[in-house]
């Protein structure tokens, strides 16, 4: 954080439906000792007690005030949250965030969070917070604290939690002034499955001494979230060894990727390894909740929320042509490693998702889409993609793109 500008927690809710309990939230900081600013969000243009306006924020717009204050809910609130997500991105004192709110003041809220660094403390207070958060989190680290009772006026419930979440942001800024940075190591963004653990943790043994080894876990959000930070420029570069996450967007799995997949790599030109980690399943919840098209599929129940199905030689073609359409994009150093001897834990002789004839489709595919050129090329790697060899080879690879 800067020495030169006081970071502070930035308080954030529309303040004509909730700026009682903004200014009790900040009746709380003031008497933990934190340092606190109240910014109101609202579209109704109506003057509040907030220290940044509605009108500030608004201004922030393209198109200026008028492009938010529209009197129509619907595109007044789309016009804040961009409003409000510049506002927050060109700040320099944005030490934390603790917002409140309903459904339309999370969805208003929440993408100025994710415009904050990575580890920047994030709270937000909701009514949505006991659903399907994937939309307001996203690749980010945003913590999602439900609000119990609507957030509609104090009472002795609403009164505990906020003085809670004030308390948690409180910790989490305070914390974050006294973090140890002196870890010189570059950063490099490593994806990862469980039927790719071990390899990757042979990898990250030979990296460690050198690197600072940030492993995603690759549930689509985890990809998001490591392509994140190679945009934002956090990342040496990248060791992108589980790309499951493309079977699951394109087959209608539950941890799926976006269609922007890779394209951080494309952007910024980072090194970049890649591989086939997990190309070989798709996942579902509960096997009651595989679609009825995929019926008499070959399924591995991983647990009891978590089912497996094994991709058939027709998807791994389609997965392969897809991959190889947005590597193609990629002007920086990119090697992409076909392990030949098996994918993930589950794909190897005698295993369940052993299948050579949907393996050789994939590979084969790899290789007459990709297109090579001085820094972008296949490499065939006789072995599995959990043995030691294969993290030998994926080493040895990012160790020449990085000295080129």
């Amino acid at each position: 954080m800067s020495s030169q500008v006081q970071q502070r927690i930035y308080v954030a809710a529309t303040y004509d439906t909730k700026g009682e309990e903004a200014d009790y939230l900040l009746t709380l900081l003031d008497r933990i000792g934190v340092p606190a600013v109240t910014v109101d969000v609202a579209t109704s243009g109506a003057a509040s007690t907030a220290h940044v306006s509605a009108q500030e924020i608004a201004r922030c717009h393209p198109e200026g005030e008028s492009a938010v204050f529209t009197g129509d809910r619907g595109s007044a609130i789309a016009a804040m949250t961009l409003a409000f997500e510049r506002y927050i991105s060109n700040r320099r004192d944005v030490g934390a965030m603790l917002g409140i709110g309903g459904s339309g003041g999370t969805a208003l809220i929440t993408p100025a969070m994710r415009a904050m660094p990575i580890g920047a403390p994030k709270v937000m207070v909701s009514t949505m917070a006991s659903g399907n958060v994937a939309p307001y989190v996203g690749p980010s680290d945003i913590a999602m604290m439900y609000s119990v009772t609507d957030v509609a006026g104090l009472n002795r419930i609403s009164r505990r939690v906020l003085a809670n979440a004030a308390g948690a942001i409180a910790g989490a800024y305070t914390q974050s002034l006294q973090l140890d940075t002196s870890d010189d190591r570059p950063a490099v963004g490593i994806s990862m499955f469980g039927v790719t653990t071990a390899g990757v943790q042979h990898i990250t043994e030979r990296l460690h001494e050198a690197f600072d080894c940030l492993v995603f876990h690759a549930t689509g959000t985890g990809g998001q979230s490591m392509e994140k930070l190679a945009d934002s420029g956090l990342l040496t570069g990248v060791l992108d060894i589980t790309t499951t996450e493309v079977c699951d967007h394109l087959f209608g799995g539950v941890l799926a990727c976006t269609d922007d997949r890779f394209g951080a790599i494309a952007r910024t030109g980072l090194p970049y390894v890649g591989s086939c980690g997990a190309l070989d399943m798709v996942n579902f919840g509960g096997i009651d909740t595989v679609p009825e098209r995929y019926q008499g599929r070959l399924f591995y129940p991983h647990n009891a929320q978590v089912t497996l199905m094994r991709t058939t030689v027709e998807e791994n073609i389609r997965q392969a042509e897809w991959i190889a359409a947005r590597l193609n994009r990629c002007e920086g150093d990119v090697r992409f490693l076909i392990p030949e001897g098996g994918v993930s834990a589950l794909d190897a002789p005698g295993l369940p998702f052993w299948d050579p004839e949907a393996d050789a489709a994939l590979f084969q595919t790899l290789e007459s889409h990709l297109i090579t050129t001085a820094r972008r090329h296949l490499v065939r790697v006789p072995c599995h993609i959990n043995d030691p060899q294969f993290a030998d080879e994926a080493v040895r690879q990012f160790h020449t793109l990085l000295s080129r």
